[in-house]
């Protein structure tokens, strides 16, 4: 009998944990597009668009992404990464596969060259099947990223 009272709330607690997780929310949006378009976008003092391409191209490539395109006539990339993490609830696991998409846009514009940056993120959890597609519109990120251009740029210039 008090093995009963031990075992049921355990069994219970086992069921619950095979429900489906619950999607964690997405940030909601609250920039404006214009708000958006400008923390994506950088401008470079420089009218060498390869030299830019290039170091995108190498920033792209260190933080995991797999470059699809990469052409320079027309000043485009685009790039994806994925990832699948493994969380467990005592026996049972829930799978959560990312993947970012990346597109960018390289223009000349006069004396300098202009980079814009877009990344997407979507996200599937297994085995519930759920899945979820948002804009990443975290200033953050994007600061981030163009810092890391910025330190391509410098590379490439000195020839490191």
């Amino acid at each position: 009998m008090r093995w009963r009272a031990l075992v049921a709330p355990g069994f219970a607690w086992a069921v619950l944990g095979c429900a489906p997780a619950p999607m964690p929310p997405m940030r909601q949006q609250s920039q404006t597009r214009l708000q958006t378009r400008e923390f994506q976008t950088r401008a470079y003092e420089t009218t060498d668009t390869k030299l830019i391409m290039k170091a995108l191209v190498n920033v792209l490539q260190d933080d995991g992404f797999i470059v699809g395109t990469a052409n320079g006539e027309i000043g485009l990339i685009t790039a994806m990464k994925e990832n699948t993490q493994r969380h467990w609830f005592l026996i049972f696991a829930n799978d959560i596969t990312s993947s970012w998409s990346c597109s960018v846009n390289v223009t000349p514009f006069g004396q300098q060259t202009k980079v814009r940056v877009n990344v997407q993120l979507r996200e599937k959890w297994w085995p519930n099947g759920n899945e979820r597609v948002a804009k990443v519109d975290d200033p953050a990120y994007y600061q981030t990223f163009f810092s890391k251009v910025d330190k391509g740029i410098f590379i490439q210039k000195e020839r490191l």
